[in-house]
């Protein structure tokens, strides 16, 4: 059973921060800084999996 917690709990903190990087990259100042958010969330992407 804490398994299966464990799983729920750590898809909900992979939500939460795909939702905040999200925003991030939403309310960037600058294009520029959009862009290096995005690589950077790119990047990250691929370790996540």
């Amino acid at each position: 059973m804490s398994n299966i917690a464990a799983k729920l709990r750590a898809r909900r903190a992979q939500t939460r921060t795909r939702r905040a990087v999200n925003r991030a990259i939403d309310t960037a100042a600058t294009a520029t800084v959009r862009q290096e958010l995005i690589a950077i969330a790119q990047a990250h992407q691929i370790h996540m999996r």
